[in-house]
């Protein structure tokens, strides 16, 4: 009878052990969204910054500048992650056009204010890179967790699914990129 009870508690610890741990995970994994999506908000705000100062070098690039502030308004009420992913992927392909037709105009190359926006930027897509990783070990370490034994029958007992990985939408973006480098005379 003892017996009996106490492997009956005994699993019940295991159960409770490992349903919180879950619970754990989870908020571990909301946290490391809620980290990209402070570096997504400092990207925005920066965004209107940027394309008014373009906006006075590159007069016939005005459609590039008024779609990249158009998905920034729509990024803002995206209905779902999938589609808030899509527009994230354009706006960034978006904002690397900008830069690049920097290159076209020297006198907004030289411009400070740029320099300082391009800056700001800059460091803002190295924080938010640094919190996609760590999203993305956070979801591996939850996803471990929901798919090894015995955690995954507490895990589907209690309607754990496993979370996606923030990825790179292009194959592009995963190619080292080519350089080349000028010999000195």
């Amino acid at each position: 009878m003892f017996i009996a009870l106490g492997i009956v508690v005994l699993i019940a610890v295991v159960i409770a052990m490992i349903y919180n741990r879950l619970i754990q995970l989870k908020m571990f994994l909301q946290e490391a969204f809620s980290g990209i999506d402070v570096q997504l908000k400092r990207r925005y705000d920066l965004i209107p910054n940027i394309v008014e100062t373009v906006k006075g070098y590159a007069q016939h690039e005005q459609k590039t500048l008024e779609d990249i502030a158009k998905l920034r308004t729509q990024l803002v009420s995206a209905p779902s992650d999938t589609q808030r992913e899509s527009m994230e992927n354009q706006l960034s392909r978006g904002l690397k056009t900008i830069f690049a037709l920097a290159e076209n105009y020297p006198d907004l190359k030289a411009n400070q204010g740029f320099l300082s926006l391009q800056n700001s930027l800059s460091e803002i897509e190295d924080q938010l890179q640094m919190a996609r990783r760590y999203y993305n070990g956070t979801v591996r370490n939850y996803n471990v967790m929901v798919q090894s034994f015995p955690a995954n029958t507490i895990a589907s007992l209690f309607n754990f699914q496993p979370a996606k990985f923030f990825e790179i939408e292009y194959a592009t973006e995963r190619q080292v990129p080519d350089a080349k480098f000028i010999k000195g005379t």
